[in-house]
Parts: structure tokens; C-alpha cells; sequence
């Protein structure tokens, strides 16, 4: 693999959660789509092709200039001109199907950098093709500034509620299954003893990743119109809050994803599978609101807008802030090269 000797990037934050923005052009990819782009990236066991894309993943993404729980993607072109912009996720295992706080930092980056034009008062819509299909980003404005961004994911639906599953030291587990862009297990943290804090996060460190491992090859995690999609990325583990005024339901939880990765925030396309679980099981009224809390405190609001065909098309609103502008090097004597993971 060959890195290019500096990548020039911009970090944003959306509710917490980290995501690093490479501008298009930066490495070569190869592919005519968003989805045949991330297919080629990936080898047929879903780890990383070793390519020049790659080693600059690992360089973003890595210790030292990262760390284990860090987030980006690569901008790429859209499919075709219904979008502004196309973009592959990538995190320190590899490369995402989804990423709802990712969209939400891209709809901001995009107004904000002037790549789509918005206005000072008022809404825009920023339309971005990722590996799951056509997201929107609707970015709201104030006196010339981005005050929220609502992501709108492609339709979330159930597989399997109440799935049984054992674990080396939680013993049997009971959860649901739904995908919402990839493939998440749903379940109360209550149910394993535990809460989403930040104290308790080495247990739910490792029951995520249990958990995990034991849905492998369920058939319930396949996605049957694209298998591409299969397989569980993120195991999002809730505890039910007092709702504040105006809301139906209020939930806390931690997401975690990859290879015990943590999100930060209460997790985008998470809480587009959370809420395909609430609305099957009658717990939350279509249209209805849900105050969603991360294990850092930060909020999402979300609710199912409508129902189709393939599903449940739900919103997502959280705010994204830009931390920097970053100009990373790769020094040819540095016996480190592209970097290190420690967990």
C-alpha cells in the first residue's frame, strides 16, 4: 500500500461523535457507484482491500493521529445528478454501510463549506448517496449560521423481535433485530444488569461485542435486497427516561459498533432501527416524537414519518459543529507509518 504524504481534512462533531471529512480527489477509488466503491474497498470477508484508499484510512484513523473510536468518510461523486454528493464511511475496522451521525456532519460541512448554496434564514436539503442508498441531510439556518440538521435514512424495518442468543458471560439474551441502513440488535441494557453510562462502559463494551458474535449468521441479520448489507454492525443497548414536555418517549443508550467501538452520540442510523423496534412493538405513536440521550448526555430527537413499502422513514435531528481543519502527514522515516490500535 502507498499513502499519499499529507491529506488535508475537516473535523466536525455531531452530538459528540467524531467525524473526519476527506475531501473528493484526495486518493484514487475506484468504482462507478457508492455501493460498487465500498464493495471494491472491502475483501470478500468484509476486512479492508489493501489499497491507497485504505492506507490513508488507517493514517486518519489510527493512533496517533486517531484513536480507536474515530469516524470519517471519504467524498466521493453521487450516482448520478439526484445528489450532491456521495460519500464511503470508514471507521478504525473498515467501512460502514451507514452512518446517520456521519450524514448529519456531511449536511452541515456541505452548507457550511458553500458546496450547496443555503440560505442565511430558512431550510436546504443536501441529498448524499451512501453505500445503503439515497440519505438527506435538511439543514436548518439562522442568521447565517447552521443551527440543526434533520437526517432523513432510507427506510428501517424489523427482522426479528425477541431473538434469543447466549453469551459467554451474560448468559441468555433477548433482543430484536432491525436494519435501518445496516443491521443492528436492539435491546434494554436492563436486561443484562447494566446501564448506558460512562461507568459502566467496559461491560458494555464487552457485551456489545458478545452479542455481536453470537448473531453472526443469523438469519434474521441478512438484508435480502442487497447482502452487501448483513450481518450486525451495532448492538444499542436503552434504558427508559422520564420524557420531557412535548415528547412520548424518552430512552438512553450506547451504541456499540464495529469491533467494540462507542458512539458517541445517541447514534443516527441506530436510532432509525431503535425506532422500527418502538413502532412495531406499539411503544412509540407514528409520528410521535422520541428524546433520545447517548451515553454523554447529548440528544437526538426522532420520530417515523411515514411508513412505505420497504418500511419505516424516519427523521433524526441533532446539531453537527466543525472542530478544525487539519493537514496530516505521513514522515517516510516514521518506523510507526500508518499508525497503531491498541483495542
Amino acid at each position: 500500500m502507498t499513502v499519499v504524504p499529507t491529506v488535508d481534512c475537516v473535523d466536525y462533531h455531531t452530538a459528540g461523535e467524531p467525524f473526519r471529512i476527506v475531501p473528493a480527489g484526495t486518493v484514487p477509488i475506484a468504482g462507478d457507484s457508492v455501493a460498487e466503491r465500498r464493495a471494491i474497498a472491502v475483501q470478500a470477508d468484509g476486512t479492508p482491500r489493501p489499497t491507497a484508499m485504505e492506507s490513508v484510512r488507517r493514517l486518519l484513523c489510527h493512533e496517533p493521529r486517531g484513536h480507536a473510536d474515530m469516524y470519517g468518510g471519504f467524498v466521493v461523486p453521487p450516482d448520478d445528478d439526484g445528489a450532491h454528493l456521495g460519500v464511503l464511511f470508514w471507521h478504525k475496522d473498515g467501512y460502514s454501510t451507514a452512518c446517520g451521525h456521519g450524514t448529519i456532519a456531511l449536511g452541515a460541512w456541505a452548507v457550511d463549506s458553500g458546496l450547496v448554496v443555503a440560505p442565511e434564514d430558512g431550510e436546504v436539503t443536501v441529498r448524499i448517496d451512501v453505500p445503503s442508498g439515497r440519505v438527506a441531510a435538511r439543514v436548518r439556518r439562522a442568521g447565517g449560521q447552521t443551527r440543526a440538521v434533520t437526517f432523513r435514512n432510507v427506510p428501517a424495518r424489523t427482522s426479528a423481535l425477541e431473538v434469543e442468543v447466549r453469551t459467554a458471560d451474560f448468559g441468555e439474551v433477548s433482543l430484536d433485530l432491525a436494519h435501518a441502513g445496516a443491521c443492528y440488535a436492539v435491546l434494554s441494557a436492563d436486561r443484562l444488569g447494566l446501564a448506558p453510562t460512562p461507568e459502566a462502559l467496559p461491560e458494555l463494551i464487552r457485551a456489545g461485542r458478545q452479542i455481536r458474535a453470537a448473531l453472526e449468521g443469523h438469519p434474521a441479520t441478512r438484508e435480502p435486497r442487497d447482502p452487501r448489507l448483513s450481518g450486525v454492525y451495532g448492538v444499542l443497548l436503552h434504558q427508559r427516561e422520564p420524557a420531557p414536555d412535548g415528547f412520548a418517549l424518552a430512552l438512553r443508550s450506547v451504541t456499540v459498533f464495529a469491533d467494540g467501538q462507542v458512539d458517541r452520540s445517541p447514534c443516527g442510523s441506530g436510532t432509525s432501527a431503535l425506532l422500527a423496534v418502538l413502532t412495531e412493538r406499539g411503544l412509540l405513536p407514528m409520528g410521535e416524537e422520541l428524546h433520545h440521550r447517548s451515553v454523554i448526555g447529548s440528544v437526538f430527537t426522532a420520530r417515523v414519518a411515514e411508513t412505505v413499502a420497504a418500511g419505516f422513514v424516519t427523521e433524526i435531528t441533532g446539531s453537527a459543529h466543525r472542530t478544525g481543519a487539519h493537514r496530516f502527514e505521513l514522515d517516510p522515516l516514521d518506523a510507526l507509518g500508518t499508525g497503531f490500535v491498541l483495542r
